[in-house]
């Protein structure tokens, strides 16, 4: 007998073509009729009325408003059809993220943030047992080892490259065990995997939402188009075609799609129909039984089968959807997006520290009432597969980077109220958030201003301060009334006023604690789908040239260069639209390489992205092959874009004798097209669509920037032995995505009295630093009295013969806390981590806080490599 598994399920994008508001309220229904708010009513209305009915539902930023909406009495019934298992949650987080362009520290922390609201309102019912990915494009390794983690049982995704696809049909390999880690022991970070049918949608012909135009079951026999034979003929066709690609007698049919459900009575009615008339059938022979069912049902009979899966190590990247359709546009779309949300993270990390360390004065204090939930939700909507992806219409795009903004204004309140507890000071505070483009008005216009560091890695860091400043010479002062090393140079930023690509010059205060290679800057002309191989275009998904060679933008560059003892600084413009300042300074090893790009010209065909190619003399290889694919033998279609990969943090080349690591400050594209190089993507301009449904170029305009956006970022670049590589770019990375937030005050301290930072500077969150191996992934409040802690190994096995080795992590606490959590076994011995403070209990749980895995007799926890 074959058994059919029906999912009803919408897919609700946390925004795309509308904002998040506008999907939840149904508003702007000109651009896309979607109105979530209205799905949930109807479903829930449908599910109350026939108990065999089943429904799934993923997107927790959504049902966590309209729950909140909910009489007393919409709210026990929904319960009840969750203790039922009626109504069961997938995935759980608050939105479906994307798995190229989001760093694992934030994507944690969405799914921290969904999965607590369902756990705290549905108890253990509510957890989901799947994760659930079908619209991602493309799907990482890393991914799949944090699901592992965090308890899922399986993963379920839609959309792999097309030629994965057919081959894995043809040798029934849809259905696999993704072992997710190479550094820690099996089974932890092993997932069973299984690859939807029809993506997410259901099969042909058998659509019944309003949205759709497929016929009705329509089952009067005396009805001139009575079609339930019919039906039930060409059901049965399919399921028994899609059977031939799977190895069980269990198969799933995704009922549903993008915002459908608004009005569940034509599915469910439909659905009922299809359920009866099929089984039906079986009194006269037919081996079909079709039931309402849900992912983590279909799961159990795959369990129950007892069969041996194929084994898969590797990430699901880079997708194709057809031969010259590469989706690898996208880890560079929306560049400045990218970077504002991996700045957010940074600084909600840094509030949520603070707001643990200052107590409940941080959350409402001498600067006001502030919190963290508003970043905190702001950022989990940001890891949306259509949100820091870049793939979204330009006003949702806007949208994303208000709410971020909003969110760090809360933040501010809660970072200053707990500093001013901290220091004993409650002066006023300056954030300046446009540094990097060297503007900051306070020190800019005053003769005497005070820093405040805050470090939120839990070990020392040293980290140069640049400050735009406009006088000739300054004295830097330590807490201690030490001098400190500095410098005064011209700096260069681009001058808004007149909206060219001009430079204005201005002085940069810099406070410096105390092989070769070639950058060269070029660009791709991108495809405008006029070609006689294929009409795909260019887009804010797809990445096609017209040319497998790129362009030089200037063979030649205007260069200045600075020499002191505390820095080399090599200035060099390229063109009207790009430049890069070489930074070396006296104590580091990595070279930082500053860009600006923008606006990027407007030919009158096409427009193109921008990119550095890092040439160097003798490396010849990097951690993925050209043209190959682990799991099956690749047609390369498109040399260039076929072999572009996401730079989530840093990518690397190397041979026997040196390996170059570059690190990036946000989501990038890159690729070794040639030996010996590594390119990566800065910058896309676009002047058409690539019909993926955004329905707009990528073509980023201002009332700043009416010209086209400009962008400034930095790579850090470090040489060295591959043996010792990880020893260097593991901190590097950690620094760079935790880079330390600067508060600013006016004036210096009272004449005889303290600096008001020597408090700071001399107090510590830690009482110890962590070994290098360790990082404190998180640091937040879980309650009134409770915290939660997430240690993190960053090391994998055998890539650093100091650092790739088991620790034991000792946690000792002295203040009244209930609840503190660490996640992966790793270890190292702190044995005073936290002053003053005191563990009364102390629970080992799963990545997202939930569930005690078990209770530490000693406050100690072993941990392996990441």
């Amino acid at each position: 007998m074959l058994n059919v598994h029906l999912v009803p399920h919408t897919h609700d994008d946390v925004g795309w073509l509308k904002t998040v508001d506008q999907y939840f309220y149904g508003g702007r229904n000109d651009i896309q009729h979607a109105g979530v708010q209205y799905i949930l009513d109807s479903v829930v209305g449908q599910l109350l009325q026939n108990p065999e009915r089943r429904f799934i539902y993923v997107e927790t930023a959504f049902f966590y408003r309209w729950w909140k909406n909910q009489p007393p009495s919409m709210q026990k019934a929904v319960r009840q059809l969750v203790d039922q298992g009626r109504l069961e949650f997938v995935n759980g987080g608050w939105c479906m993220s994307d798995e190229a362009t989001t760093h694992y520290s934030a994507v944690i922390d969405q799914m921290t943030l969904g999965l607590r609201f369902l756990n705290d309102t549905f108890g253990p019912c509510g957890r989901p047992r799947v994760a659930w990915h079908i619209d991602p494009f493309g799907h990482a390794r890393e991914h799949a080892s944090m699901f592992a983690q965090m308890g899922y049982d399986g993963f379920f995704f839609g959309r792999l490259d097309y030629q994965d696809r057919t081959n894995r049909i043809r040798t029934l390999e849809q259905e696999l065990l993704w072992r997710a880690s190479e550094s820690l022991e099996p089974p932890y970070a092993d997932l069973f995997t299984g690859i939807l049918p029809n993506g997410y949608n259901p099969p042909k012909g058998f659509c019944w939402d309003q949205s759709c135009d497929d016929a009705p079951i329509m089952d009067d026999p005396d009805l001139e188009d009575y079609n339930v034979d019919d039906v039930v003929q060409r059901f049965a066709a399919a399921a028994n075609s899609q059977a031939m690609a799977y190895k069980t007698k269990h198969i799933i049919m995704t009922m549903g799609s993008d915002f459908q459900y608004e009005n569940a009575n034509l599915w469910y009615k439909n659905l009922d129909k299809l359920i009866r008339y099929v089984n039906t059938r079986q009194a006269n022979g037919s081996q079909i039984n079709v039931l309402y069912s849900t992912p983590s049902c279909y799961l159990q009979e795959l369990h129950r089968a007892n069969l041996t899966w194929t084994l898969k190590t590797d990430d699901f990247f880079p997708y194709a959807d057809d031969a010259h359709n590469f989706w690898t546009g996208y880890f560079t779309s929306r560049p400045a997006l990218k970077r504002y949300e991996r700045v957010s993270n940074g600084r909600l990390q840094t509030c949520n520290q603070l707001e643990v360390l200052g107590g409940p004065s941080s959350r409402k204090g001498p600067f006001g009432a502030g919190d963290s939930e508003t970043l905190r939700e702001a950022m989990a909507v940001a890891q949306h597969h259509d949100a820091v992806s870049g793939t979204e219409k330009q006003h949702v795009a806007n949208d994303y980077a208000r709410r971020l903004a909003n969110g760090w204004q809360h933040c501010q309140v809660v970072v200053s109220n707990s500093l001013a507890a901290l220091s004993g000071s409650s002066a006023g505070r300056i954030y300046c958030d446009n540094l990097n483009v060297s503007a900051c008005p306070l020190t800019e216009a005053s003769k005497k201003f005070s820093v405040n560091v805050y470090n939120s890695l839990a070990r020392p860091v040293v980290w140069p301060v640049r400050l735009p400043v406009n006088a000739s010479a300054y004295t830097v002062l330590d807490a201690t009334g030490t001098p400190v090393d500095c410098q005064v140079s011209v700096c260069f930023r681009p001058q808004l006023v007149n909206y060219l690509p001009t430079y204005a010059r201005y002085r940069c205060l810099q406070m410096c604690p105390k092989g070769s290679t070639l950058s060269v800057c070029l660009r791709y002309n991108a495809s405008d789908g006029k070609s006689s191989i294929s009409d795909q275009a260019s887009g804010a998904y797809i990445f096609r040239p017209n040319s497998s060679s790129p362009f030089i933008i200037s063979c030649t560059a205007e260069t200045e260069s600075i020499q002191t003892p505390e820095l080399q600084e090599v200035r060099q413009q390229f063109g009207p639209w790009v430049s890069q300042v070489i930074r070396l300074h006296s104590n580091s090893k990595a070279l930082e390489m500053e860009w600006t790009v923008g606006p990027v010209p407007d030919p009158p065909r096409y427009h193109s992205p921008a990119l550095s190619r890092l040439q160097t003399l003798e490396v010849t290889s990097w951690s993925h092959r050209k043209d190959f694919r682990p799991t099956w033998d690749l047609r390369q279609t498109e040399p260039v874009a076929g072999n572009y990969y996401p730079i989530n943090s840093r990518a690397y080349i190397k041979d026997d004798k040196d390996q170059l690591t570059v690190v990036t400050d946000r989501s990038q594209g890159g690729s070794s097209i040639h030996d010996g190089s590594l390119e990566i993507m800065l910058h896309r301009r676009l002047l058409h669509d690539d019909w993926r449904g955004v329905g707009e170029p990528l073509n980023e305009m201002s009332g700043v920037f009416p010209l086209g956006l400009v962008v400034r970022g930095r790579l850090l670049l470090s040489l060295t032995p591959p043996a010792l590589a990880a020893d260097a770019h593991r901190p590097l990375a950690q620094e760079n995505v935790l880079q330390p937030l600067l508060s600013f005050t006016e004036g210096g301290p009272p004449p005889g009295s303290l600096l008001e930072v020597c408090a700071l500077v001399g107090f510590s969150g830690l009482q110890a630093a962590l070994p290098p191996a360790v990082h404190l992934l998180t640091l937040s409040q879980w309650g009134q009295d409770s915290l939660l802690i997430r240690l993190e190994h960053q090391f994998q096995t055998k890539e650093s013969k100091e650092h790739s080795v088991p620790f034991t992590v000792n946690l000792q606490v002295y203040t009244q806390y209930t609840h503190i959590c660490t996640w992966e076994p790793l270890g190292t011995h702190i044995h005073t981590l936290f002053p003053s403070q005191s563990i009364i209990n102390l629970f080992m749980v799963y990545l997202i806080g939930k569930d005690s895995v078990r209770r530490p007799t000693d406050n100690s926890y072993p941990m392996q490599g990441s």
